[in-house]
């Protein structure tokens, strides 16, 4: 563990960042850090710039910490554990739109995306939570162990099979 330094001074910054609004919370990263990061979540920047005032002033992860997030490989999108050429499908808004998953993220319309919400976003023309109504892993779970509940999938094909889904 690092001296503590004038952790009375960091508890009290810290501390403030309490009571910052969003863009209260993005002038102070600015003047620490530069350019603050997009997230307009008050709560996850507040958490962030908590974090990075303490690893500047106490050092971050220890060198065991790093070595296991290290170990641990790239972090890859949920859902590409399907496997490749699973395909989920749903309506929105009248036509039947389907994401197929690939070794290196989710196709739609021709079109190779990082993640599902990058391939949701591009589906629907905006940020929104076509997740929440449709292509959704937790849902892809239940249906792989039986339980389809509200599937709100019209089927999964994973590696030739089918698995029924709702509708």
């Amino acid at each position: 563990m690092r001296p503590d330094h004038g952790s009375d001074a960091l508890s009290t910054l810290i501390a403030e960042l309490d009571s910052a609004d969003l863009d209260g919370l993005r002038a102070r990263w600015r003047h620490h850090f530069g350019p603050p990061p997009k997230l307009r979540s008050v709560e996850l920047l507040r958490l962030s710039l908590a974090w990075r005032l303490q690893a500047a002033q106490l050092g971050g992860l220890d060198a065991k910490a790093r070595k296991q997030l290290h170990k641990r490989g790239p972090v890859r999108a949920e859902g590409l554990d399907l496997g490749v050429g699973a395909r989920l499908r749903r309506q929105w808004k009248g036509t039947m739109v389907e994401v197929v998953v690939e070794a290196d993220g989710f196709r739609f319309d021709g079109t190779l995306y990082p993640s599902l919400s990058a391939a949701a976003t591009a589906i629907a023309g905006t940020r929104c939570q076509l997740l929440d109504e449709g292509l959704r892993i937790r849902h892809l779970r239940a249906t792989r162990s039986g339980d389809v509940g509200n599937q709100p999938f019209e089927r999964v094909v994973i590696d030739g099979g089918v698995f029924p889904g709702h509708g």
